[in-house]
């Protein structure tokens, strides 16, 4: 049997069923994907049973079933009983977390599977690249991912690099030429192979083979999904609670001796008192040591996630959440992301003359005006040839929703722009005949600013290049002008410079077109040899409006001390007029070009990416060059992008921003967050959820510490001062169970502050527990030890000395102390009544269902496990004037440390800020 190398073109369409003009019809590719899609098999998660199982791997887990088995041994059976339940309750709802949170992190993943451009019934579709089945007629360009084994059957300049694959580091120039014989991997140029990489122009090719039959899936274990690293928050919560837990250790160690010692001294040293003693130690460790954090961590942040996709933001990796809270500058591309997106030309200037465009938008509905009069088809010689080159060196097309009837485009908005704009003129597609046919081309590249396509017109062949005014005006001879052909002297230089500036001025874009004509298609197609000796013929001058989100979200930035930059490789002029516009820049010495910047020193260079807003016509290395810059100068800065070129300066940025819209797959492969409508407004909104998801991690970490703080305080306090142990080992793990779980993932969810954007963002290496964290969590759990302990006492003499009533008191003090102090922990700077005091429903919900895991452990039979006497009216009312102490002690101090320090708005030192 032939390779797929070995077999031409037709052939292959034999063999597939398939047409390299019109594709598959959505009829038989919709039968083909029955077969299975185009994925490589990933590694396979753990089973449930296996996460189940590993939840018992904690070392003071297992401590704790083993003081259980000895309880069992001298008898003790209930208490061990009641111990294994919690255990295992505890070990279900770490499954649930880690379950949770894996099921939110593949959706993510879903949402950022990339995309391929197919032809199916004769017409562009973009599908998921799963989707894809053999047969299928890819269209690639520069910075396509190939989603698929294929065989080339169109080429225009096509490199793709293949070093994932071949090792080959150098491009491979690819063809539809048939190959014979037995060809090498490397050298099967006809052919190209799924993940590899489009660098230069632009082909063809039919899928040939899919998923796991691909050359990559032979391979695949190269190519399974890496396993998901600890994020650096992750990584300093689990130095943190290493910390922690030796403290703890070395505190529960403590407190045993300390009990050994008063029963020896007391007489009453046996192997029951030992083994209660160790049981208590043992349980305030687990209870004391806030062991589900991580996992809660893990589900706030993918929640977190989630909720940002609903604000058209895609965070593909964790880290890009926690970094997103200290960004202190967002440098953006204008086209888009700042803007509509929606070109559409209004001046354009040929043969000395300036002629104006009606109609906006994508549809094709307008005329073409000069001095106010219509201009009719043919009548202006360089017009024609102005619309009729804009027309032909295009490579996107417009088209009509048959339901909705709203005109749409396929491909560069700037590029249907001149479409719509030609076919205003008279000079569509549809209008053009046989001159639209291109029979070779030069792609555009950021470099050259340039792109040519050559058209055979009249038995001779005509390329038309388009790209930047000054790069064609400096390759140009000649200027067509009315009357003809004419050397391109200095005062038309002047003039054509003069009406670039015009339109510049009025926030257009502006592109220009030229031409050249050979006797017969040039045998070397290089911008050198071929992009000069031009004919300059005219400038076309449109117009992508800002968008009005965007010019709140700027202000937003401001007010949270971030600051939006925009890079753009648009006319200096241009660019100022849209910044100023927006609120990024108020005069023109903020405005540097890439041309200023190549002439700076390293340590001009600091400085001026600190003073200077606006950054025109600048390359993909002007990109990497500002972010390093930038970092170097101590800022924490976002970057967004959408070329393949952009790659690097993603890569380099603390946040890569790609455009889900017009980004390419290598930028939104590279990029940490995808932003899907492409909207400058959205980068900012994922910058809030990203200071609201920080600060609800902070909310739940405090509120954790304070709460197990004071149970060992509680227990540790009461030995130190010759009482019995306060709290049962039970009781301490029912503690653990109803408060750890549910009221701390609700204060994961908690809305954002009223001031979230309103304080400078936080020094990302400012410790998680900083100075004023650390003061609250002392006032918190010093003062819910004092009334815990103060409980206990009240219990002991009402009671007469009744141990179980004590324990009672202390038991529900301690639960209803950390569930109201919950509410206490929702913000950092705010009165809780100032937020609302119910308005969390999440924990609302929470508290109450740890609320009734407090009933059970009173009432009915549970009450005898867990050696509790069920409270009366009385003994409630108590517990009533005991439960809030604590709360109302963090509110006002709250209230008295704010007030007696800058107001969070007003903070601008680095250490004030950072605590944000």
């Amino acid at each position: 049997m032939k390779e797929w190398y070995q077999s031409s073109v037709s052939d292959i369409a034999e063999n597939l069923k398939t047409h390299p003009e019109n594709g598959l019809s959505r009829t038989d590719a919709i039968e083909r994907l029955k077969a299975g899609y185009n994925e490589l098999p990933e590694q396979e998660h753990e089973t449930l049973l296996q996460k189940f199982i590993n939840q018992f791997k904690d070392f003071l887990v297992l401590i704790l079933i083993g003081a259980s088995l000895i309880s069992v041994a001298i008898g003790e059976v209930t208490d061990s009983i009641v111990i294994l339940a919690i255990v295992l309750l505890n070990a279900f709802l770490g499954v649930f977390q880690e379950f949770k949170a894996e099921k939110a992190l593949d959706a993510l993943k879903k949402m950022a599977a990339p995309h391929a451009k197919v032809l199916r019934d004769g017409e562009i579709m973009i599908i998921p690249s799963r989707e894809l089945v053999t047969g299928d007629v890819v269209l690639l360009e520069a910075g396509d991912y190939i989603p698929a084994d294929i065989r080339i059957v169109e080429s225009m300049n096509l490199k793709v690099e293949e070093a994932s694959l071949t090792g080959e580091s150098v491009p491979v120039e690819k063809t539809a030429e048939l190959l014979t014989g037995q060809v090498p991997l490397a050298d099967r140029h006809n052919m190209g192979f799924m993940s590899t990489i489009v660098t230069y122009g632009r082909g063809k090719g039919v899928v040939v083979e899919t998923a796991i039959r691909t050359e990559i899936g032979k391979i695949a274990g190269m190519l399974q999904s890496y396993e998901e690293e600890a994020t650096p928050l992750q990584k300093k919560l689990e130095k943190f609670g290493k910390g922690l837990g030796l403290l703890c250790l070395a505190v529960c160690a403590l407190v045993f001796a300390l009990g050994i010692y008063e029963a020896y001294l007391d007489g009453k040293l046996d192997m029951h008192e030992a083994t209660e003693m160790l049981m208590t130690a043992v349980s305030l460790a687990v209870a004391a040591i806030p062991e589900g954090l991580p996992a809660v961590v893990t589900i706030v942040l993918a929640l977190g996630m989630q909720r940002m996709v609903k604000r058209n933001v895609i965070a593909k990796r964790l880290h890009a959440v926690e970094t997103l809270g200290s960004v202190t500058v967002i440098c953006s591309d204008k086209t888009g992301t700042l803007t509509q997106n929606q070109m559409t030309v209004t001046k354009a200037f040929a043969s000395g003359k300036m002629f104006s465009f009606t109609g906006e938008g994508y549809a094709p509905e307008g005329e073409v005006l000069c001095n106010g009069q219509t201009i009719k088809q043919g009548s202006e010689q360089g017009l024609a040839t102005l619309l009729t080159g804009s027309t032909l060196c295009n490579d996107a097309k417009i088209k009509q929703n048959e339901e909705t009837n709203a005109w749409g485009i396929v491909g560069d908005p700037t590029e249907a722009a001149l479409l719509v704009a030609a076919a205003k003129g008279g000079y569509g597609t549809d209008t053009l005949g046989d001159s639209c046919l291109r029979v070779q081309e030069i792609p555009f590249d950021s470099d050259r600013k340039m792109m040519t396509t050559f058209h055979n017109e009249n038995g001779k062949i005509r390329c038309y290049v388009k790209g930047a005014p000054d790069i064609l005006i400096s390759r140009s001879l000649n200027l067509l002008t009315e009357s003809g052909i004419e050397p391109l002297s200095e005062d038309h230089r002047q003039a054509i410079n003069a009406a670039n500036s015009e339109m510049a001025s009025q926030a257009l874009r502006v592109l220009a077109v030229s031409y050249r004509e050979f006797d017969q298609m040039p045998a070397t197609l290089t911008s050198d040899e071929i992009e000069k000796n031009l004919t300059f013929v005219g400038l076309m001058g449109m117009i992508d409006p800002p968008r009005s989100e965007a010019k709140e979200a700027v202000k937003l930035c401001k007010a949270a001390g971030i600051r939006a930059v925009m890079i753009t490789g648009d006319h200096p002029d241009t660019a100022f007029a849209i910044a100023k516009d927006l609120g990024i820049a108020q005069h023109k010495d903020q405005v540097r070009t890439g041309q200023q910047l190549n002439e700076l020193t390293p340590d001009q260079m600091r400085q001026t990416v600190m003073a200077a807003n606006v950054f025109a016509r600048v390359s993909p290395e002007h990109k990497v060059a500002i972010v390093e810059n930038l970092k170097a100068n101590g800022q924490i800065a976002a970057m967004t992008g959408d070329g393949v070129n952009d790659a690097p300066a993603l890569k380099k940025a603390d946040i890569g921003v790609a455009m889900g819209i017009t980004g390419t797959d290598v930028t939104k492969e590279t990029a940490d967050m995808v932003v899907t409508d492409d909207n400058f407004a959205s980068i900012v909104a994922a910058v809030e959820e990203g200071r609201v998801i920080y600060s609800n991690i902070r909310k739940f970490v405090y509120f954790l510490l304070s709460c197990n703080t004071a149970e060992i305080l509680v227990v540790f306090c009461a030995m130190l001062i010759g009482w019995p142990v306060p709290l049962l080992p039970i009781q301490l793990l029912w503690v653990n169970l109803a408060t750890d779980a549910f009221p701390a993932l609700a204060l994961g969810m908690e809305k954002k502050e009223p001031d979230v954007m309103e304080v400078p963002p936080r020094n990302p290496e400012e410790p998680l527990l900083n100075r004023t964290m650390k003061m609250f969590i002392g006032v918190q759990s010093v003062a819910m030890t004092i009334t815990v302990l103060g409980g206990f006492y009240y219990g002991m003499q009402s009671s007469g000395g009744d141990l179980a009533t004590a324990r009672t008191f202390a038991f529900v003090t301690l639960i209803a102390n950390q569930l109201i102090c919950a509410y206490s922990a929702r913000s950092e700077h705010f009165s809780v009544f100032k937020l609302g005091l119910f308005s969390n429903k999440y924990l609302n919900a929470g508290n109450a269902l740890a609320f009734a895991l407090l009933l059970a452990a009173l009432y009915g039979p549970l009450h005898a496990l867990f050696r509790t006497i069920e409270p009366t009216m009385q003994h409630w009312g108590v517990l009533a004037l005991l439960a809030p102490i604590p709360f109302l002690v963090v509110e006002l101090t709250k209230h008295f440390y704010h007030t007696s320090t800058a107001s969070p708005v007003n903070q601008t030192s680095s250490t004030q800020a950072s605590e944000y």
